[in-house]
């Protein structure tokens, strides 16, 4: 058992320790006999470590036996103060918090969610909630001295028999005679969350009025795609749905799509469309209001039926590619047959062969590294979020955290025309599933669990974010030289964090910090005809990739050097000088580039591009405390991978729920009151949302306040067939960086001892000196890879108590949402 080490919990005693054995006392044999001899056992002890992963007593370095390797468990962190006042909720809280609700003197008359319709009060999230800046800060720079800040929730009611939708804070935690309940309103720009922006209840909340509809239209549907839906376990059609499903909170509106059920749905589009009106909270009142086939409109299931039946429907020609085999759109190697060269062994991977070098805090959720430091956060809207980010034992960052995902696509029929996703709506904390340990992340990256509620219960995953560091493959910095100290390079290591497979925090060791995010998966496919041409690409005879732009916003809290930041402009423009002293043969004019640099003191201009060719950067820094050189100390904000914007400005779907697409980044002061820049209702709230961006920038002054920034990264997504069956997440990648502007007095990853300086031999022909600080290579025999096993998730009643397992299908509905419905009786 004990290659399962990777996997074991942590254990805050493992200590770093490393096991190269000593050296062996070497026999003597003749030369000849001693090569013909080496020969032979470097064959047999090549082909014994090929082949065995027990190797141990066989393999040697320079005659030394070599040994298992040093442990695979990271070594204890120190945080800076004895509690994570950032942490999520646990399972035991979110379980009392549920208690305290139910009972008679809150006067709440809350249905079980799992029991709840449209018209019953019911819990529909409940979430930790983020204590005032000035209070955890006070706390972590003081944790001996200083009161911990009292813990809150975060509870969404939705109040079905008003209805409304209300946020309350619940606290002090844990649930105490104390404890108390007041309504959330402050970070809003609305009074009231209107019901008809509220969370999906169940999985299935459409099938019923799908049902209605399609039932009446199998007959159609199965001559004209070979498909029906009837509630049925055979059924062969499945629908999805656009949004946003209201545009001020007035009503509930939203185009219904089918697609074929096969698997990767998504790419099997029939070009059958339905309005529908979810107004209200009583289904039966729900109607159909509008049928689309082949571009063909009609308001009732009797008018379309009646086309049908008397020849006068546009028929849309035979779709012979959608008849045959559909594995095209599944992870199935499509060639079974076809091999690569060398491709049956398996490639490279990473071992840390003298230990690990990141230190971790399970309970915490603490990590540091070389010198870096932070906390872990993570919710149910946006998932894993960094706090408190330390370098050399300065804070840089009190917030790193993603903020909300658009996709705004584009198309020539309902579906595609009509959708607009922001992801915080639906969870990207809550969509959160396990690593595939050794593709989503490398063996022996370290797992920390993440907790979320939903209405249906709370859902624990044990491997929601790794942890592992690896070489780049490259030096951070190298120079060929020949004077003394001139030549030599620093080894360029970096520690991820990652979550949801693609979301990434890369600390390097200069004092950069890398945010990237890459996306895969299916595509939402369109059916193509020559009337969607410069709408996407055709990706099979009668299926497409639809265009779409993404576009993600990150807050960053930058504190340097203290809470009082300005924003610096960095600009570079071409000029024209005369210099007298230059020699006539080239004449005395010039044409060179100058840098100006200016700051931006009101945060209605601070909302920003990136310069025309990248010519300049923008910058938080302290102009109150310079360098040894005079600069203010700062750090730049630089684009990294495909640093885009939102390409369409003033569509009704995305109007004012997202306005901070509309920019490269931009900086306001920050207000405890101005968390996030989005909120889950603003999905459905184009026209008035819950929180409007725009509205953080009122003229406030920006110089040496206390500043975030908005970043944003994303890619314009035209679609090729190569996106067939997924997105790579090479392409599909944005990213920025955060890095040492002046902050520093010179280059600190200087500092590292994992680095080499040479100098040049003295004597002609000699070999180059070098001294490596005593940084040697370990080495040893790593522990054994473990089997490969996915488990899923663990998940809990409202109770607390362990949930009975769930099926396959019941936990694609809750992954899925309504972008995959099937039609239940």
């Amino acid at each position: 058992m004990s290659n399962l080490r990777a996997y074991e919990p942590l254990k805050q005693t493992d200590s770093y320790d490393d096991v190269r054995s000593v050296p062996q006392p070497k026999r003597r044999v003749s030369r000849t006999a001693g090569f013909a001899l080496l020969a032979v056992l470097g064959t047999i002890a090549l082909s014994v470590f090929y082949v065995s992963p027990s190797h141990a007593d066989k393999a040697a370095i320079h005659g030394k036996p070599l040994e298992q390797c040093a442990s695979s468990l990271p070594p204890p962190a120190q945080p800076p103060a004895p509690n994570n006042v950032w942490a999520p909720l646990t399972v035991e809280e979110i379980v009392s918090i549920q208690k305290w609700l139910d009972e008679p003197a809150r006067g709440l008359n809350l249905t079980k969610s799992d029991k709840a319709g449209l018209a019953d009060n019911h819990i529909f999230l409940i979430d930790a909630y983020q204590p005032r800046k000035a209070d955890a800060l006070a706390y972590v720079e003081n944790p001996l001295s200083a009161l911990r800040p009292a813990k809150y929730a975060r509870v969404t009611i939705h109040h079905g028999t008003v209805p409304v939708i209300k946020d309350y804070l619940i606290g002090p935690l844990p649930i105490s005679d104390k404890s108390e309940m007041t309504e959330l309103k402050d970070v809003y720009h609305r009074d009231e969350i209107p019901y008809h922006a509220r969370g999906v209840l169940v999985a299935n909340e459409l099938a019923p009025l799908v049902l209605k509809i399609m039932a009446p239209l199998a007959e159609a549907t199965e001559e004209l795609f070979g498909t029906s839906a009837l509630g049925l376990v055979n059924d062969t059609m499945l629908a999805g749905v656009s949004a946003p499903w209201s545009f001020d909170g007035t009503f509930r509106r939203a185009w219904v799509s089918w697609r074929r059920n096969v698997a990767g749905p998504w790419l099997h589009p029939l070009n059958f469309f339905q309005y529908v009106d979810m107004s209200g909270t009583d289904p039966a009142q729900w109607k159909l209001i509008k049928i689309v086939y082949n571009h063909q409109v009609f308001d009732s299931i009797d008018s379309f039926l009646d086309a049908f039946h008397n020849g006068t429907l546009q028929r849309l020609p035979e779709r012979p590619d959608q008849r045959k085999d559909p594995s095209w759109s599944t992870r199935k190697r499509p060639n079974p047959e076809y091999r690569r060269d060398l491709d049956h062994l398996p490639g490279p991977r990473s071992v840390s062969f003298a230990g690990l070098r990141f230190r971790v805090d399970k309970e915490l959720q603490y990590v540091s590294w070389l010198g870096w430091g932070l906390y872990l956060g993570f919710n149910r809207d946006m998932g894993l979020s960094l706090w408190d980010i330390r370098f050399r034992d300065e804070r840089l960052i009190y917030e790193l955290a993603p903020q909300e995902a658009i996709a705004q696509y584009a198309g020539n029929d309902p579906m595609q025309a009509t959708t607009a996703w922001l992801d915080r709506f639906f969870g990207m904390g809550a969509s959160v599933r396990d690593m595939l340990p050794g593709y989503d992340c490398p063996h022996e990256a370290v797992y920390l669990p993440a907790i979320t509620h939903s209405g249906t219960g709370i859902i624990k995953r044990e491997r929601a974010i790794c942890i592992f560091e690896q070489d780049s493959g490259r030096p951070i910095t190298r120079h060929t030289g020949y004077m003394k100290d001139e030549f030599g390079a620093v080894k360029g290591y970096v520690l991820t964090i990652r979550s949801i497979s693609t979301f990434d925090y890369m600390f390097h060791v200069d004092g950069t910090i890398e945010i990237r995010l890459s996306a895969s998966g299916y595509l939402q496919g369109g059916y193509w005809e020559p009337k969607q041409e410069g709408y996407g690409a055709q990706i099979r005879d009668t299926s497409m990739g639809s265009l779409h732009d993404h576009v993600i916003n990150y807050k960053v809290d930058l504190d340097l050097v203290g809470l009082k930041n300005s924003l610096l402009r960095t600009t570079t423009a071409q000029e024209e000088v005369e210099h007298p002293w230059i020699e006539e043969d080239w004449g005395t004019t010039v044409i060179q580039q100058k840098i100006s640099r200016s700051y931006i003191e009101n945060e209605d201009d601070a909302l920003l591009k990136y310069p025309n060719n990248f010519q300049g950067s923008y910058a938080i820094v302290n102009k109150g405390e310079t360098n040894a050189w005079g600069s203010p100390r700062g750090y730049a904000i630089h684009p990294g991978y495909s640093p885009i914007y939102n390409t369409v400005v003033g569509s009704k779907r995305l109007l004012n729920n997202a306005n901070w697409a509309r920019y490269n980044l931009a900086v306001s002061r920050r207000k405890d009151n101005e968390p996030t820049s989005s909120s889950m209702w603003n999905q459905h709230l184009p026209g008035a949302p819950m929180v409007d961006f725009h509205k953080f920038f009122d003229g406030e002054n920006i110089t040496q306040e206390d500043l975030v920034a908005w970043v944003n990264v994303g890619m314009h997504h035209l679609p090729q067939a190569e996106d067939i069956p997924n997105t790579r997440t090479n392409l599909a990648a944005s990213s920025f960086f955060l890095t040492p502007l002046n902050y520093f007095d010179t280059d600190v990853s200087l500092e590292s001892i994992n680095a080499i300086v040479l100098t040049a031999p003295e004597k002609t022909g000699d070999p180059f000196t070098f001294d490596d600080y005593g940084v040697k290579p370990a080495n040893c025999v790593p522990e054994g890879v473990p089997d490969f096993e996915y488990s899923g998730l663990s998940a809990f009643t409202m109770d607390g108590k362990p949930a009975p397992p769930t099926s396959v299908e019941e936990l694609r509905k809750q992954s899925e949402l309504f972008h995959r419905i099937k039609v239940e009786m």
